[in-house]
């Protein structure tokens, strides 16, 4: 029986609708991940001393909330809008999505990523596509803690903002998680850079060249993204409530 399900599994991750979802999720994630390391290189460009100038940061922080909503917006009927290999890992734990599916999800975020920052390696000549770091300040714990912390924010906004239970959110739905990125960044930029993306330090570490801590930026937002889906699907928002409530009882949804 395990390996008729498991095949069955394999078979439901290449279907035309699957195949259209992890499309979604290439666009959705090179257009994301092209306008938040773009808007890097930009306030590097403008501000040649970005890193101690507050504007640098307020350019990102709007640069991630903008790009997010949107990349969520447009992807969110066809994939769901991860965008996202720590909210993809963070559904997979809470059984919104197969492992398989959420396996190709993976390879589309990643393979997006690496393209974009490609390109603006390619097309911007003579800057270098900068890689996400952790300031001296804090050790590669604390930052892992950091994104951890920030990817639970991120991942439980999804959550909630994809819950059917709560009423009309599908058009707020992707602007309130822009805002938690946004807001996110503002919070812990200067630190460990407010990635909450493994694809999007991924693609700029691979086209920079740099994979110096590139641990943090994985393994804490995969574990906060965990945590956020378990807490809000078993404790805060159960799918099943007590016969002495009143409510709706469905799980949650991905747009």
């Amino acid at each position: 029986m395990a390996r008729i399900a498991l095949t069955t599994r394999f078979r439901q991750a290449i279907t035309p609708n699957a195949l259209r979802s992890y499309l979604a999720e290439f666009i959705s994630t090179f257009f994301f991940v092209f306008a938040v390391v773009g808007s890097m290189m930009s306030s590097r460009k403008l501000m040649p001393d970005a890193a101690s100038d507050p504007a640098s940061l307020v350019v990102v922080a709007i640069a991630n909330a903008f790009a997010l909503a949107s990349a969520v917006y447009i992807a969110a009927n066809a994939s769901g809008g991860h965008v996202n290999p720590a909210v993809t890992f963070g559904m997979a734990v809470g059984g919104h999505i197969s492992v398989p599916n959420a396996i190709c999800y993976w390879i589309s975020q990643m393979v997006a990523s690496v393209m974009a920052c490609l390109l603006l390696k390619v097309t911007v000549v003579g800057q270098h596509v900068p890689a996400y770091a952790i300031t001296e300040e804090i050790t590669g714990f604390g930052a892992s803690v950091l994104e951890g912390v920030l990817t639970f924010g991120l991942v439980y906004t999804v959550y909630a903002a994809g819950d059917p239970r709560n009423g009309a959110v599908g058009g707020i739905g992707p602007l309130a998680i822009g805002l938690m990125a946004g807001a996110n960044v503002l919070a812990t930029g200067p630190f460990s850079g407010g990635s909450m993306n493994p694809a999007c330090a991924f693609g700029s570490a691979v086209v920079a060249g740099s994979f110096k801590n590139q641990a943090v930026y994985w393994v804490g937002p995969l574990i906060g993204a965990a945590v956020a889906g378990l807490l809000y699907d078993n404790v805060v928002f159960p799918t099943q409530v007590p016969d002495s409530l009143t409510g709706v009882t469905e799980g949650v949804g991905v747009f």
